[in-house]
């Protein structure tokens, strides 16, 4: 009897666990271009594997960079159990490139959300000090329905010419979640950065004392790779550039990079890869 009650408890606890893990993704998917068509990896191809990779990860919320209008169109289409937040940063509606969030429609109440450009004027489409293009960051609060938890997500794509201008976006990030994130409530930031560990850029985040890299305290890891392929499947790297920074009452279960590959049929000896990012994963729990 004591042995029934003893596993039965067991089975309660990981059942519990189950329940209050959070899965949390950010994955540059490439904008949809013809150069890349032409090159054998275009949009057409890749947004089903993008999808199966969401879908069969199960993630909770997804961070997601580039993309483009019909991109986030078929992303609604295919992915009917999400809810989408972002804008068009060029013009503040479906202009260029989005830094979206999706989000499970029936773990998450949706309390609000917005965005803000990245540069000295944060309220309307516009480019910022030193960067080659206007930069957005989506942001959302969410509740979770099953627990009452308070999750704030925020989402970027910092410029990849602009180094002043990576370094103030950081600094503007990290400005609003201090301001607007209350100390009881968890708080995520993803992104595709341009810089990896090793840069003070990354730094200002990491030492901040309000985030830290899930990569450096998950209990687990799997990252065989960095974040970048450029699209080729030989490409090796330790650097990470993609991120997933989380407030201290977030503990981080596992990090994974994911490498997944794909083939197209009647095309021998070819293989391709979703994006030229790999996503990354992390398992979460308060």
């Amino acid at each position: 009897m004591r042995k029934l009650i003893f596993l039965f408890a067991l089975f309660q606890l990981g059942f519990m666990l189950n329940a209050q893990q959070l899965k949390v993704s950010t994955y540059n998917i490439r904008n949809a271009n013809f150069n890349d068509s032409i090159n054998g990896n275009g949009w057409h191809q890749r947004c089903p594997v993008i999808c199966d990779i969401i879908q069969y990860n199960d993630f909770d919320i997804v961070g997601l960079q580039e993309v483009l209008d019909r991109q986030r169109m078929d992303l609604i289409y295919s992915l009917p159990q999400y809810n989408h937040i972002g804008v068009g940063r060029d013009d503040g509606k479906t202009k260029g490139e989005y830094a979206s969030i999706l989000y499970k429609k029936d773990k998450f109440e949706e309390l609000q959300s917005g965005h803000f450009w990245l540069s000295e004027n944060t309220g309307y489409p516009n480019t910022g000090w030193d960067a080659k293009y206007p930069r957005i960051c989506t942001w959302t609060q969410l509740k979770e329905k099953d627990n009452g938890k308070i999750i704030w997500f925020y989402n970027l794509h910092l410029d990849h010419i602009g180094i002043k201008a990576r370094r103030e976006s950081c600094k503007l990030v990290l400005q609003k979640i201090k301001k607007e994130v209350a100390v009881d409530e968890a708080c995520i930031l993803t992104g595709d950065f341009n810089v990896d560990q090793n840069n003070e850029i990354y730094n200002i985040i990491e030492n901040s004392g309000v985030l830290r890299d899930s990569y450096n305290i998950c209990e687990k890891r799997y990252a065989t790779n960095g974040t970048f392929n450029g699209f080729n499947p030989d490409h090796w790297s330790v650097n990470r550039i993609d991120h997933i920074f989380i407030s201290n009452n977030l503990n981080v279960l596992n990090y994974k990079v994911l490498t997944d590959i794909y083939w197209i049929k009647g095309e021998k000896n070819k293989i391709r890869l979703p994006s030229d990012h790999f996503p990354v994963s992390v398992s979460l729990m308060f």
